[in-house]
Parts: structure tokens; sequence; C-alpha cells
């Protein structure tokens, strides 16, 4: 398949590099620095970023929530536009820089609802530079031009795109997610494991370049995962999770290959509905999806099964069903529940989740043959 790929992203990786602030962002710009709920001044993320930016105009915006609504980024947009400000800089996790990218779209819109954005997919041509410090790996959203906003009064989870919010920087420095609690630490893991799959497991294209690159990501978070969680200080281990979860979701492994989503758009509608994390709403779909689109999945199934986990022997539907039940073992491995009764939700979320589903303009996944009935039957098998 024929692709156009430009990352623009500039990356500083590693131990220190929040101190290169100071060289990034101009000392004649006015900054807002967005973040969440405050544990960056418990880890002492905030005191860096204060201290390289002390010769800066900084203004603060907190509140961000882990699934950003979009009424708390229109009171950003509000106090940028009296604030003037020429710079946002996100520091936290995936979700605050999601809530970044919206506010820098929506403070240049001219006119027009901002919802639009996102509801209407109306089209982003200029943004408020920005860029992030990232503390939570995995959404990939500091090396992409892509971002997820959800808006609680019409419980609504939707996503935007446009290379104008493209970070102008990312600063990874893999001790700032030391602190990280053990099911923040699971969601990142399980994302970017999930990010991955839904680019590689759909059919054979002719990419083996892509196909290894995926199958090496996937394999370094099997690896990498429950040595994170065993020892949360361990510095490689944070760096091989960080760098993975990044790499996931840059744009470089789905280039010139379909791409699937299905499992990213159901497990959306469960967080509007029912309020579960994202990555929680993946595990709970992905082995569904696998089991339900088997046979349009076949030929990756199979080259999963074997690349991945290592499975040779027994009929090729045996290697499947071993395959989908490795997945969800990883998941289990890392702490991730993987059924919608472990979160007290019962078998009434397929028929709510898939008539939501129903009313989307389009068919989910890589064939576009996911309709609300695959949907109810796809989630039946994870209640």
């Amino acid at each position: 398949m024929n692709f156009d790929y430009c990352n623009p992203v500039r990356i500083l990786f590693g131990k220190g590099e929040i101190a290169k602030l100071s060289e990034l962002i101009g000392k004649s710009l006015k900054v807002m620095m967005v973040y969440g709920g405050g544990s960056i001044k418990k880890n002492g993320v905030y005191d860096q970023v204060v201290k390289a930016l002390s010769e800066r105009d900084v203004i603060e915006f907190s509140g961000i929530e882990p699934n950003p609504q979009y009424a708390t980024c229109m009171k950003a947009v509000e106090v940028i536009k009296k604030g003037k400000i020429d710079f946002l800089l996100a520091v936290g996790g995936g979700s605050v820089l999601d809530a970044a990218k919206f506010v820098a779209a929506a403070t240049l819109r001219k006119d027009g609802d901002p919802w639009d954005i996102l509801l209407k997919q109306a089209p982003v041509k200029e943004a408020l530079p920005l860029g992030d410090v990232l503390t939570l790996p995995a959404t990939g959203s500091e090396m992409n031009a892509g971002a997820v906003i959800s808006r609680a009064e019409f419980r609504q989870k939707l996503f935007f795109g446009s290379p104008a919010v493209y970070p102008k920087f990312s600063i990874l420095d893999p001790e700032t997610t030391y602190t990280l609690p053990p099911r923040q630490t699971t969601n990142g893991i399980v994302d970017a494991y999930i990010h991955v799959v839904e680019q590689y497991l759909t059919f054979p294209a002719n990419a083996p370049l892509q196909d290894r690159l995926c199958e090496s990501i996937l394999l370094t978070l099997i690896e990498e995962g429950p040595r994170v969680l065993k020892d949360p200080n361990n510095y490689d281990a944070r760096a091989n999770i960080m760098w993975a979860a990044t790499c996931a979701l840059n744009g470089f492994i789905s280039l010139g290959v379909p791409q699937d989503w299905a499992s990213h758009l159901i497990g959306h509608e469960i967080t509007a509905e029912y309020g579960l994390d994202h990555a929680q709403t993946l595990a709970v779909v992905l082995p569904g999806t696998m089991q339900v689109q088997r046979d349009k999945k076949k030929a990756k199934l199979l080259q999963y099964a074997e690349r991945v986990f290592g499975l040779t022997g027994g009929s090729e539907d045996e290697r499947i069903d071993a395959a989908i039940a490795r997945t969800e073992e990883f998941f289990r491995s890392v702490g991730q529940k993987t059924k919608l009764s472990e979160y007290d939700i019962g078998p009434e979320a397929c028929d709510v989740i898939a008539k939501r589903i129903g009313k989307f303009p389009f068919k989910l996944g890589e064939h576009q043959d996911i309709d609300d009935d695959k949907v109810r039957e796809i989630l039946k098998l994870r209640v």
C-alpha cells in the first residue's frame, strides 16, 4: 500500500532531559503548563519543570482527567485567550497530552463549535505550538498527531487528528515513571500492546519489515512488562517499556498495512458508558474480537501464534485458540482483568454497547464488516 509519512516530533530520551526545557522553549514565550491531578508534584517532575522554566512567564492549568473532558479543555481555552499564551507544555500522561492537543486546536478555531473538531471531524489547520514531558508511557500521543476527548453529558469519547497538533518535542525520562501506581503501569503496558495488535493482526500485506517491527514491540512488552511490575525502579525495564509504547503508535508500524481498531472503538463506548479505564476495556474486548474475527484474521493469527508465542504444534485451530488464550494470559500476568463481570458489568452491556455502535455511520474492522450484531457477539464472549 502507498503511504506518505512525516513525523516532525523531536524526542529527548533519558535521565536528566527535563533540564533541556530551558533550551527548547524561547525565553520570550508565555507558557501554559497543563497537568492532571498533582502527581507530578509528588514525584519531583513538577519541581524539575519549574526549575527549567524559571526564566519564563508560566501559568498553570491543572485538573485534566484520566479521560480528558471537553468541559475541562474548554476552561483551559478560556484561560489561554485571556492570558495570551504562546506555548502549551503538557506534563503528564497521554490524557494530559491529548487534552493539550485539543486545547491547542480549539484555541485557534476561528468560527464554529470546537466540538465539531471531534463530532464532525472538522479540519484543524492551525494550533498553538505544544510540547510535553511524558510521565506515563501508554498512548503514544507524545509522537503522533491524534487525541481522544470525552464529553460526559453526551456520554461520548471521540478521536481527532491533525498534523497541526504534533508536539514540537517530547521529553521521555524513564525515571519519571518510577512512582506510577501498578494500575497505571499495567494500563500502559496493555494499551501499547493492543495498539500494536490493531495494526498487525489483520491480513497479510507483503510487509515483512512492518510485521517484524510489530512483533519486536510485542515481545519487548511481554518480556519487560512483568519485570517492571516486580521492580518498579528498574531503569532499564522502565526505559524499554517507555520506548516500546512510543513506537507502538508513532505511525511507523502502520505504514503500508491495513489496520483494525475495532477493539478500540468498542472500548471507547464502554468507557463512555461505564467509566472503565481505556486499557481495561481493551483487555476485555480484544480476545473477543480475535475469536469472532478468527477466520478473517487466520493467516496473521497463525503468524502471531508462531512468532510471538512460539506455538507451532497442533492444528491451525488449536494454534489460534492457544494464541488467543496466551494473549489473555499475558494481560492477566501484568494484573489486568479481562471480563466485564470482573468490573461488575452484566450481560446487558452487550446490547447497550451494540446499540451505541449501531449508530455509527460505518462498520468496524479492517474489512468494515463488524456491525452491531458482531459487537454483541464479541461482548457475549467477555461477560
